[in-house]
């Protein structure tokens, strides 16, 4: 329920012994009104500002509500999991302000220390309370999931920042697409005061536009000056640089499309048209038609009524291949449309495979317990919060998302502290077509991003080996 405090004695409490890293961080937080922590997938941010948040409260007295905002799967159970698990945090309430408008407001109404709401729901806690906010400390869990400076959260987390002593923000990627989404974030956590106040004049100074008029591209040397800028306020480390993990290996598996599929994906590709059992299914630009390539990779397309029209099962074959192939071991499945999902169930229940969608707690659960063979997961619904590594090293790339924040956050359910197994990550990608073009842009995408971590993470060095 919405309103209950989320708390359970279940399982006994593990002591919280912090690594270095982890302790630097926690003086942070404790120091610093403003913090952006951008901390690689699995070093534990949860339970690193949660410490800082149960030391503010009960020793400092230095906050009296603290608000996380988080995606809304990780808003359901991540943080009110966390709180429970460790020894030193027992003291510490947390409620998920979550369903209708009448379940949020009785979950307000409800004495703790820690509000975890879903990010949709931002601009209606604002609203609600206006300038009567009463949270003095915010957590933004997924700062990069604010990077777009003209959507309803930002701008209302925008108008009530002045009423926010100290405010956090907790992302692994905080530039997944290029600087320029830096701007908000940081907006965020400064007031406009080290990348401009406004994101006309932090284009200007730092970027030019393309010679299409279309986008920016940054100006020689800005990726220097910016994280010079923002150095002081944001804190970068890499998993890899902290923690002794197994290797995470991609494994590409080469898709060859038949004689049949492969003429109508070029006949797609060249002229935008298909003729599919008498129905006309057409790619109007760029992005549509990339979409629609994408769907031919994988086997099946959607017309404009949304109708499903299966075209071959290469992909489906390799996918079933890799099943037998890993001989019992579990897989973690991630696909693209809703027809991967139906096709892929249809294509399982015919082997005696124990196949389950990773949507709720018992879900995670039970993978980690090891009752489930095949699990079947979106990027965009279970990328962050679920900790899986107990139930498997296998991970599955039915269909690519072009967002990097998604495929690395997807990958690192598996990929993160606790795995005891290198981990593999199978990719399912058809030779000459569209998902050649999605992982070049995954790896190019990469490039600007590790350039900014590897920079704010010299501040921080000689944590290393303390």
């Amino acid at each position: 329920m919405a309103g209950a405090v989320a708390r359970t004695t279940e399982k006994p409490k593990i002591k919280f012994v912090p690594h270095a890293y982890q302790r630097y961080c926690i003086n942070r937080l404790l120091t610093d009104e403003a913090l952006g922590l951008l901390l690689d997938m699995g070093l534990g941010k949860t339970v690193i500002t949660l410490t800082a948040v149960n030391d503010l409260k009960y020793n400092r007295f230095a906050v009296s509500k603290v608000l996380v905002i988080a995606p809304k799967k990780v808003a359901e159970a991540t943080w009110s999991k966390e709180a429970a698990k460790w020894e030193h945090l027992k003291m510490l309430r947390v409620v998920p302000i979550l369903g209708s408008s009448t379940q949020r407001i009785r979950a307000l109404n409800t004495p703790a220390d820690v509000y975890v709401i879903n990010r949709e729901n931002v601009a209606w806690l604002v609203e609600y309370y206006r300038n009567a906010w009463p949270f003095d400390m915010v957590v933004v869990d997924e700062l990069s999931s604010f990077k777009n400076h003209q959507s309803k959260r930002f701008k209302a987390l925008t108008w009530i920042r002045p009423h926010i002593k100290r405010i956090v923000g907790l992302t692994g990627t905080p530039a997944p697409n290029g600087l320029l989404d830096l701007w908000a974030q940081v907006h965020l956590l400064d007031q406009g005061q080290r990348l401009e106040k406004k994101i006309t004049h932090y284009r200007a100074r730092y970027f030019e536009k393309n010679y299409s008029g279309f986008g920016y591209t940054a100006k020689p040397g800005a990726d220097k000056l910016i994280q010079q800028k923002i150095s002081d306020i944001c804190i970068s480390m890499k998993a890899e640089d902290y923690l002794e993990l197994p290797d995470a290996i991609p494994n590409i598996i080469p898709i060859v499309l038949d004689d049949k599929a492969k003429k109508l994906y070029k006949q797609m590709e060249k002229e935008l048209l298909l003729q599919i059992e008498g129905t006309e299914i057409t790619a109007t630009s760029a992005a549509v038609l990339t979409g629609k390539l994408l769907q031919l990779c994988n086997g099946a397309l959607y017309d404009d009524e949304r109708q499903v029209y299966e075209i071959h099962d290469n992909k489906l074959e390799a996918f079933m291949e890799l099943v037998e192939q890993l001989n019992g071991k579990p897989v973690l499945t991630f696909y693209s449309y809703q027809h991967d999902l139906s096709r892929i169930k249809k294509a399982l229940a015919k082997t005696n495979l124990r196949v389950r969608e990773i949507k709720t707690p018992q879900d995670q659960d039970d993978w980690n317990a090891g009752r489930i063979d095949v699990g079947l997961a979106h990027p965009a619904s279970t990328a962050y919060g679920l900790n899986l590594q107990d139930g498997g090293n296998h991970v599955a790339w039915f269909g690519l998302p072009w967002s990097l924040e998604l495929y690395q956050q997807a990958n690192k359910r598996l990929h993160r502290q606790g795995q005891k197994q290198k981990v593999i990550l199978h990719h399912l990608v058809v030779q000459g077509g569209a998902d050649e073009d999605v992982m070049d842009s995954l790896e190019a995408k990469a490039t600007t991003q590790d350039r900014l971590l590897e920079a704010l993470k010299a501040r921080i060095d000689k944590v290393k080996g303390e």
